[in-house]
């Protein structure tokens, strides 16, 4: 009953053997060989995107901070959701790989950045010399409180940003899991929407660790490449990158891992409602944000639940649950016996 967090589990059979078949022979590093040429023209067939730029990385961090370090320079704005990964999670990162810039919060409901919101904090900023100037517009599909931005929403977005000449970064940590919960294509859900960098999650959806950074825009890539090196996240035997993210994308395995997460968390929310449960959060994909009485949390733990705490109204306890291609319809069943 493991449900801190999806990138706490194991690593699907599939990715382990197609990294022991990476391991044969010799190849050319940094990139150069085979398998990355492989899994960046998969991607660019998968987003419709024949003129993309792709760029693997090893975590989330280097693939979001990175990319907005391409985008914004060190006297820029980069305006993002009030409890988006990059403003609570990166340690800094983001500001560092842009040398000095400012993360300014746009608020919203359930995670979301409202387009009113953000047209009225670009509008207020950036109009003295004395000011951090607009730089760019970060959005996380699948937010963190667990919903997600439809291609319409995203497009509302995006166009916010087109209005003020502003670039647009996605963080999709948890991308393929937005596609799994809304239907949509991923060309739908970014660059068709107006997004020009995706950082496209492959950890929390079960590899091993690797992200792909994927430049819609292909004006900025080879800055992107100079960071990368500069800022030592270039891999030498890329090799190893490119074939756990070519194994999630055979035979609709990133879909269908996705899919799962997201059923196990559908059925986690419909069993704790059953049982008076209530939910900070709409569940919309694999995250889940429960509000039960207090002392629950001990028992549960003390029967070998595995969960993170989160702030809660007297008397209560909060919880935020997060299942992944791993969790199984037997273990959503103990948990909810708990109650």
């Amino acid at each position: 009953m493991w449900f801190t967090s999806d990138n706490a589990a194991p690593v699907p059979p599939a990715v382990l053997a197609a990294l022991a078949r990476a391991n044969e022979g010799f190849t050319p590093g940094y990139g150069a060989d085979a398998l990355t040429l492989q899994v960046q023209d998969r991607l660019r067939h998968l987003f419709e995107a024949p003129e993309a730029v792709v760029h693997l990385v090893t975590t989330g961090t280097a693939a979001n901070a990175l990319a907005l370090g391409t985008l914004c320079p060190p006297w820029g704005a980069v305006f993002c959701q009030t409890e988006a990964h990059v403003a609570v999670d990166e340690c800094g990162a983001p500001e560092f790989f842009t040398h000095g810039a400012k993360l300014v919060l746009v608020d919203g409901p359930q995670g979301r950045m409202s387009p009113e919101a953000l047209r009225a904090t670009i509008a207020a900023s950036g109009q003295s010399l004395h000011n951090v100037q607009r730089g760019a517009v970060s959005i996380t599909n699948v937010t963190e409180a667990g919903t997600v931005h439809s291609a319409a929403e995203t497009a509302l977005l995006c166009a916010v940003a087109r209005d003020f000449g502003l670039p647009v970064h996605l963080d999709g940590a948890r991308f393929c899991n937005a596609v799994a919960a809304t239907g949509a294509t991923p060309a739908a859900l970014t660059w068709r929407a107006g997004v020009d960098v995706l950082s496209f999650g492959g950890t929390k959806n079960g590899l091993m660790g690797v992200e792909a950074v994927i430049f819609f825009d292909p004006a900025k890539a080879r800055e992107f490449e100079l960071r990368r090196k500069r800022g030592g996240h270039l891999l030498s035997k890329g090799r190893y990158l490119a074939a756990q993210m070519l194994a999630m994308l055979e035979d609709h395995r990133w879909l269908d891992w996705a899919a799962h997460a997201n059923g196990m968390a559908a059925r986690l929310a419909h069993g704790l409602a059953a049982k008076g449960i209530a939910l900070r959060h709409p569940v919309e994909a694999n995250i889940l944000f429960p509000i039960w009485p207090e002392g629950q949390s001990a028992r549960l733990r003390a029967a070998g639940a595995a969960f993170y705490d989160m702030p809660a109204p007297a008397g209560h306890e909060g919880a935020r649950l997060v299942t992944s291609w791993a969790t199984t319809e037997s273990e959503v069943a103990a948990f909810l016996k708990l109650f």
